[in-house]
């Protein structure tokens, strides 16, 4: 079976590449490299890894439409996994055509080249950010009217874009995705290394908080397991995959700190407009097909701190 990868250089694409091909699966991926948010350089070392296990790793970019075909020309795909979006709720909100061009446009390109090479099995990276303003834990039967920024938005059109594709497809609302190979903007890594270099971190409200923290590894293998599903049903669905348990900020970053054996430098700060104050997945859907996260945020941690010494 041939997977196309999206994104593959990204943070969940590299880990997923791995375990793809541990189980079976012939690989090729794509990314642009862009260093939108961070440096690139770690983008390419992940490809370089990759390279290095014979995962066909290509550049290209989704908003390029000739790029896009060329890759499409030279293998017949049972499945594509569509990972590759501007990402970051907080820098969007003054990027905006940005991530239009990338989560919207683009996603619309990849669609319309599985069509013209009769593809017809997608899974697509959403986000928990549709769900905002319902009720928790967040179901994906609520409706989804209440985005707060750009890239929330743009991944709900992302769904309707799917929806109404003729494809068959899953789509994937992540929840706060944390561990070793993560982005560099997200929290955890800014965390760490502040800590480390005794240079203050930012707790918007004031560090009231809370978030459905999930391990790249638990992300991976939900995906894993829905590639089952869509391989084997014609299907047009949406599965949340989070670990299914709220942390408050401020625990997280006591954890932080326990593993660094340091005091982080706190600065309590106004609540971000692009945020939502609580995140909480329901897994119910997705582990009725048998997945279940088994790693917590004190072992997650431990993991992504042991690798940040090493890889810094």
């Amino acid at each position: 079976m041939k997977v196309l990868i999206t994104g593959i250089a990204g943070f969940i694409g590299f880990h997923l590449a791995q375990a793809m091909k541990d189980s079976g699966w012939t690989v090729t991926g794509i990314d642009n490299y862009n260093n939108f948010l961070y440096s690139s350089d770690i983008k390419y070392k992940r490809a370089e890894i990759l390279k290095n296990l014979s995962i066909n790793v290509i550049a290209a970019d989704i908003r390029d439409n000739n790029h896009l075909l060329h890759v499409f020309n030279e293998t017949d795909f049972d499945l594509v996994i569509h990972l590759a979006a501007h990402t970051g709720v907080r820098h969007s909100l003054d990027h905006a055509s940005a991530y239009i061009q990338t989560n919207i446009v683009g996603t619309q390109n990849v669609i319309d080249a599985c069509k013209s090479y009769n593809i017809n099995k997608v899974i697509y990276a959403s986000t928990s950010c549709t769900m905002a303003g319902n009720d928790l834990p967040w179901k994906e039967d609520q409706p989804t009217y209440d985005q707060l920024n750009p890239y929330g938005y743009t991944k709900k059109t992302n769904e309707s874009q799917f929806k109404s594709s003729g494809l068959s497809t899953i789509g994937l609302r992540f929840f706060t995705v944390y561990g070793p190979w993560g982005r560099p903007d997200m929290a955890l890594w800014q965390f760490t290394k502040s800590i480390l270099n005794d240079t203050p971190i930012d707790l918007y409200n004031a560090g009231d908080m809370v978030r459905d923290f999930t391990y790249v590894s638990d992300v991976v293998e939900g995906i894993l397991v829905i590639s089952k599903r869509i391989i084997n049903n014609d299907v047009n669905e949406i599965y949340n995959i989070g670990y299914g348990e709220q942390v408050p900020l401020t625990d997280f970053v006591h954890e932080i700190e326990y593993n660094l054996s340091k005091k982080a430098i706190v600065n309590l700060v106004d609540k971000h407009p692009a945020d939502t104050q609580s995140t909480w997945a329901d897994n119910t859907k997705i582990k009725s097909l048998g997945w279940i996260p088994s790693t917590s945020v004190k072992d997650g941690i431990k993991q992504f701190v042991n690798w940040f010494k090493e890889y810094e």
